[in-house]
């Protein structure tokens, strides 16, 4: 399998669904904003092949092929109410976030699995395996619904095994690589509305917005 450098601008949260909010150091407010402009010194927790490189950018894995890196947010965030009576219904929060990344290809033509932008109750992804699986899965708990994962997947390989569109998509996934959402990876023009294809391996910094409605 190739390889690429995966360099990510924000970072991947985790959450405890009855746990307290936490904000860093480096946070906007109190309500669970938080900002990082760079990640030197900005305390995340690191995991496998991921580094902060000394001008502050985050790189989740270098061209050594079959490894996988993951960072987190230091401190779990609230993303899940319990309801006050049992016969209520509990409700998710909402959430908005942003971000820059770049996939850096070894090749030209043909790139490694692309990366993820995740929310997760454990930062224990040990079993999880890299590759087309992007660190979050493995052959054995793919699609369980005892993962209580949800991923914004930036797939830059066609896998037959769990139904891409195609080899260059974002997709939306819940407890598995089987997204129940997914488009080809591009914008549309604000001046003529017209869709423009994005290469999501092209080594370009691009920046995504990933919107939840609790709703």
């Amino acid at each position: 399998m190739l390889a690429s450098l995966s360099f990510l601008v924000l970072l991947v949260c985790h959450f405890h669904g009855l746990s307290h909010a936490a904000v860093p150091a480096t946070a906007g407010g109190g309500d669970g904003q938080f900002v990082y402009n760079g990640f030197a010194g900005a305390g995340l927790d690191l995991d496998g092949m991921a580094v902060v490189e000394p001008d502050g950018k985050l790189m989740l894995t270098n061209v050594t092929s079959q490894l996988k890196g993951h960072v987190f947010h230091p401190a779990p965030l609230r993303f899940h109410d319990r309801a006050p009576a049992p016969t209520q219904n509990s409700t998710a929060r909402s959430f908005s976030t942003t971000f820059v990344f770049a996939i850096a290809a070894e090749y030209v033509t043909v790139s490694g699995n692309g990366l993820a932008f995740f929310v997760t109750p454990s930062k224990n992804l040990s079993a999880a395996s890299p590759s087309q699986f992007l660190g979050l899965f493995n052959n054995e708990n793919n699609g369980n619904a005892s993962n209580h994962v949800l991923a914004v997947e930036l797939d830059t390989i066609l896998n037959p095994e769990f139904r891409d569109i195609n080899s260059n998509h974002v997709g939306v996934d819940v407890n598995g690589l089987v997204s129940v959402a997914a488009e080809p990876a591009g914008y549309y023009a604000d001046d003529t509305g017209v869709f423009k294809n994005l290469s999501l391996y092209s080594g370009d910094a691009m920046q995504v917005w990933v919107d939840y409605d609790g709703q």
